[in-house]
């Protein structure tokens, strides 16, 4: 017998494991509403080049510092 099996230990699972086993058993289309789900969120079907031309124009510039807004306009002295 090898060495290795005379120091085996029982095997584990994570109380994250047997969580996440419980609750696929428990709603077994859990992973279907799940990528059905993302599907929603980010599966998307790559833009146009219409859509890209109208996202650049519509585009608008930042100023510097983002926080500050546009700089005051200096008075005349």
């Amino acid at each position: 017998m090898p060495i290795i099996f005379r120091f085996a230990r029982p095997h584990y699972v994570s109380d994250a494991t047997q969580f996440i086993e419980h609750l696929k058993a428990e709603e077994p289309d859990l992973e279907q509403r799940q990528q059905a789900g993302r599907a929603m969120l980010w599966d998307k079907p790559p833009k146009t080049p219409d859509e890209i031309a109208r996202e650049d124009l519509a585009r608008v510039s930042q100023t510097p510092y983002v926080y500050t807004g546009p700089l005051p306009a200096k008075p005349d002295a």
